[in-house]
């Protein structure tokens, strides 16, 4: 083996152990690892081959990823919409941000999302009529059957 092999293959165990370090911590993204990886200075081809390798081993799993920091983030009195827009940040793809979002987010605890969300929000509500807090809601993402479940609990 040459000293150049011998050099990309200790960088890469290098990075794996940094990588696996990382995910031992805490469930991370693709994205996530991969900007955490080379800000540690990693090279960007030795990276791609980690992240395909531990996705693979299923070890990094970005639908994982958003159901965990979904579950983590319901008892802040943020919007759906809010929660979807902070996932997509953190480079979890709109479609697999969504699923998450549809195994997360059950009918009981939405209502209960939308109650904290209208508690805290009161004062934008406040003298509006159903119409209008229907459309308010349906603005934060907030799925129509809960808005209306809502409304006739109110």
């Amino acid at each position: 083996m040459s000293e150049n092999e011998n050099d990309t293959t200790t960088a890469f165990l290098r990075a794996e152990k940094t990588a696996l370090r990382l995910i031992a911590r805490a469930e991370q993204c693709t994205n996530g690892l991969a900007r955490k990886l080379e800000k540690r200075g990693f090279d960007s081809a030795c990276i791609g081959e980690i992240i395909t390798k531990l996705t693979e081993l299923k070890l990094l799993d970005d639908h994982r990823f958003a159901c965990f920091w979904l579950r983590s983030r319901l008892r802040l009195t943020r919007s759906p919409r809010q929660l979807l827009s902070s996932l997509c940040a953190r480079g979890i793809d709109r479609d697999d941000a969504e699923t998450a979002f549809k195994t997360v987010l059950d009918q009981d605890t939405e209502l209960a999302l939308i109650k904290r969300y209208i508690k805290k929000y009161a004062r934008k509500i406040r003298g509006k009529d159903r119409l209008s807090i229907k459309y308010f809601l349906k603005g934060e993402g907030f799925s129509a059957n809960v808005i209306q479940q809502f409304l006739d609990e109110e």
